[in-house]
């Protein structure tokens, strides 16, 4: 028996000139049908490539709901056609959104293909490959190279969820660029100059999590899912869940009751300074948990999936850091 339930929220948003489509959100470049076309998996990635794109770009994402679930979503025939028009497009990979797999083996073409995880450097070798015939290199030495030795983990299954991690967004931002300069060297550039102005921003927000890190090394954490662990590292803070309870909550599964009361007697007795709640993915015992943390005054730390609706990525991870540091000194 499962109990993964998808929260109705406020339908995302790339930009506040966004048009809202049945499928998937776009924004469109001010040449109209001139521009490149660019299919991301979901919004986190469609806001990344309309910064470093600019007005040269049209962005699709095709999950920009949070009721939509990139593990469970089944594409339909926009986005099939979004996939066939495109000349660039970004997925997480990692085994996190196999929809975009399914649908680039589907629709062949000549589309450049940046896959998140693969250029995180973050997956082991044994993780879900989601490797396929595109071209999806864009030849970029960045500046930001990710070092395995940096971000170890230690929590067991690989955690796909790498946009929560810096570093590699920066790489993404590096090879982005790299490649939409080659399907367009007149703005080359300007691509350049956008995605150092993206890491530049992520640059500051790694000082921020490394202040919180030097304030606070060590201090315990619980997560109702992995989906935030690569920042709340970045913040040297340590997840002291039982993974058998995180693993569970991820794949919808129940989770043992010894390992509920565990979990709940975790939260309540001041043994963590916050819990890390993925507002988006709530059940019984996600929500038996919540009651206790909020009933032991233990401070909530909600995280989200997608890009919550009118935000862009670097102030949605300054305000997460802001929601961090102000729990812990609470």
């Amino acid at each position: 028996m499962t109990f993964r339930t998808r929260i109705v929220l406020p339908v995302s948003v790339l930009s506040a000139g966004a048009l809202a489509l049945a499928g998937c959100s776009s924004t469109t470049p001010a040449d109209g049908d001139d521009g490149i076309r660019i299919v991301a998996s979901t919004n986190v990635y469609g806001d990344v490539a309309a910064t470093i794109a600019g007005d040269a770009a049209e962005v699709t994402s095709i999950i920009h709901d949070p009721t939509q679930d990139p593990h469970e979503y089944e594409a339909t025939s926009r986005d099939a056609l979004a996939i066939a028009d495109a000349d660039l497009v970004i997925v997480n990979g990692g085994g996190y959104d196999e929809f975009m797999h399914t649908l680039l083996e589907a629709h062949e073409n000549d589309a450049v293909v940046l896959d998140a995880v693969e250029l995180s450097g973050l997956a082991p070798d044994d993780a879900p490959d989601d490797a396929h015939d595109h071209d999806d290199s864009g030849d970029a030495e960045g500046e930001h190279e990710h070092e395995d030795e940096e971000h170890a983990h230690d929590h067991g299954e690989f955690n796909e969820h790498v946009w929560y991690d810096l570093d590699a967004m920066a790489a993404l931002a590096d090879e982005l660029a790299a490649a939409l300069g080659e399907l367009q060297p007149a703005d080359a550039e300007t691509f350049t100059a956008n995605a150092d102005a993206f890491t530049h921003g992520l640059d500051e927000l790694e000082q921020r999590a490394s202040g919180i890190a030097d304030a606070h090394a060590g201090a315990s954490v619980a997560i109702t899912e992995p989906v935030p662990l690569y920042l709340l590292e970045h913040a040297g803070l340590e997840n002291v869940t039982p993974e058998e309870f995180s693993e569970a909550v991820e794949e919808g599964t129940d989770v043992p009751p010894l390992v509920l009361q565990d979990v709940v007697a975790l939260v309540a007795d001041g043994s963590v300074a916050f819990l890390a709640y993925n507002e988006q993915t709530v059940g019984p015992q996600t929500e038996e948990v919540l009651a206790s943390a909020q009933a032991a005054g233990t401070p909530v730390v909600s995280f989200t999936e997608l890009l919550p609706d009118g935000e862009d990525y670097l102030g949605w991870m300054a305000a997460n850091l802001d929601a961090m540091e102000a729990a812990l000194t609470a």
